[in-house]
């Protein structure tokens, strides 16, 4: 079948949904691919490109929906788009039916199928095309870039001969695709990072990336704000109070804030207030990445950049992925690739739409007439988020003496048990061996009980520079050894043999390793 990408029409977009190497793996499942003139001149790609990728270019977008059975599209379409097709076609775009109720409608009397990318159910398998998380990547990365670009000073601290700068702190707010991407970027500048999520169990991430949870004061089965899909769900008003409470105890600290909270089908919380905007220091951004569902921040206007009277920048732009074309253009195809693949299971070209196949059924809003949104709950279970661990209790001051003591008895008896099976052994060999070879003996189980105790309580970290200084100690092994091997009796020989040798690989060994490590520090 043929899929074409028309050139977008919406304001501003830059996108494309089809690139020269996404069409090249659309042709090994059997699929002709073609595109509008000019549709990728925005995110980078020539039509020279998509030639040499065995794209078809045709000249307008009336001449694409008219030979393409699939037509792909990053924006909604709009009544012009939608008056162009037929019960024959299939729509591939983000829709947002539940917010369209009319376009829905408009769709549904033409015939056409419609897969909304936005409805891709959150379940294991379709992460591969989940474009709204592909999308919500980028927009966390470009909000901390927008942040920095507006920000009168660096991100990492620095002592310079000139002066000390500081390091900027930076909040983000909604620990979700987007707040991990920001706060990868954000620790990556060299910010001192906080985030906050209403989900206890991200904490662990956000941590792990460099950022510090910012924890309330309220009881955890309060907290948890997960729903189903990893999602955040509505919060209390109790929670609420403690919440806004939290952040204004932040604002006079704060220098950046990202704020990225959503709740699926509602309008975006207020999160960050006016007067909280008034507590910042002047020079302070706001990086509202919800604008386009009333903003997190009281302030915000949607698509503008605003400048607030006490000096702090507050960004409500929403088109963050767009001013990445070339890089949203390239992981949203790479989405739609994933989709086709599913949609064609035999890689013969032939578009099985499986309405019992749970992606595929979920991200259909419409189909041979018909409405298909709400689907019904998938089968298979979602992404479940998962709870946090328990942090153990601390313990009393009472309670740590005892756990101390009851360690010490037990090493103790552990000592005692192993001196005495040593004692045991050296008992049993000094009544079968000579007098002069018990001499010999003693020292030698002397000197491995001290070599053990010693090495075995030096930090693992430690154990590479410590075998350059055990060379000295082994080279004092071999010269005795030598001298012993020269005995009458054969198991001092046979010990001062094994000596020589073991000496002898730990000094070859350890200068080895010795010469391996500083070359690691030796410049090119």
């Amino acid at each position: 079948m043929k899929l074409g990408s028309p050139k977008e029409s919406a304001p501003g977009e830059r996108r494309v949904a089809l690139t020269p190497a996404s069409a090249k793996d659309l042709a090994k499942l059997g699929h002709e691919a073609m595109v509008e003139k000019g549709a990728g001149a925005l995110a980078g790609f020539s039509d020279e490109d998509y030639r040499a990728a065995g794209v078809e270019v045709v000249d307008s977008a009336d001449d694409l929906f008219r030979q393409a059975d699939i037509i792909a599209k990053v924006q909604p379409p709009s009544d012009e788009e939608i008056a162009r097709l037929s019960d024959d076609k299939t729509l591939v775009s983000f829709f947002y039916p539940a917010a369209n109720p009319e376009r829905l409608e408009a769709v549904k009397a033409t015939g056409a199928s419609i897969i909304a990318m936005d409805m891709v159910p959150r379940i294991s398998r379709a992460q591969k095309m989940d474009a709204l998380s592909s999308m919500a990547n980028i927009a966390g990365y470009r909000a901390v870039i927008e942040a920095a670009n507006n920000f009168g000073r660096f991100f990492t601290g620095q002592v310079t001969a000139a002066g000390k700068v500081p390091p900027a702190r930076v909040l983000v707010i909604g620990a979700g695709v987007a707040g991990l991407a920001a706060i990868g970027a954000s620790t990556s500048l060299g910010a001192i990072t906080y985030a906050f999520d209403v989900r206890p169990e991200v904490a662990e991430q956000i941590e792990s990336m460099g950022a510090e949870f910012v924890y309330l004061d309220f009881s955890e089965e309060q907290t948890d704000g997960a729903e189903t899909g990893g999602y955040a769900k509505p919060s209390s008003p109790e929670f609420q109070k403690a919440q806004l409470e939290k952040f204004r105890e932040l604002a006079p600290d704060i220098d950046i804030v990202i704020s990225t909270a959503l709740i699926p089908g509602r309008d975006a919380p207020v999160l960050w207030t006016a007067d909280m905007v008034e507590a910042m220091k002047p020079g302070s951004v706001i990086v509202d990445l919800a604008a386009e569902r009333g903003g997190n921040c009281e302030l915000t206007v949607k698509d503008e950049k605003i400048v607030t009277d006490n000096g702090v920048t507050i960004i409500g732009y929403t088109d963050f992925p767009s001013r990445m074309a070339t890089q949203s253009s390239s992981l949203y195809a790479n989405n739609i690739r994933h989709l086709m693949t599913d949609l064609t299971p035999d890689k013969d070209g032939v578009v099985n739409h499986n309405m019992d196949d749970d992606v595929i059924r979920g991200a259909t809003v419409a189909h041979k007439g018909e409405i298909t949104f709400p689907p019904p709950p998938p089968k298979v279970k979602a992404i479940a988020a998962q709870k946090p661990k328990e942090k153990p209790r601390e313990l009393t001051a009472e309670e740590k003496k005892t756990a101390e003591l009851a360690a010490f008895k037990a090493q103790t008896r552990q000592q005692v048990t192993l001196l005495a099976i040593g004692a045991a052994l050296v008992l049993a060999v000094g009544l079968i061996a000579p007098a002069s070879f018990m001499q010999h003996f003693i020292v030698f189980v002397l000197s491995v009980f001290i070599g053990f105790q010693v090495i075995w309580n030096v930090s693992h970290s430690l154990h590479t520079p410590l075998m350059a200084v055990t060379n000295a100690i082994s080279s004092i092994i071999i010269l005795g050894a030598l001298i012993q091997i020269g005995s009458f009796s054969i198991p001092i020989k046979v010990l001062a043999a094994a000596s020589i040798f073991m000496a002898s690989v730990n000094i070859f060994g350890g200068f080895l390793v010795t010469r391996r490590m500083l070359a690691m520090f030796q410049k090119s």
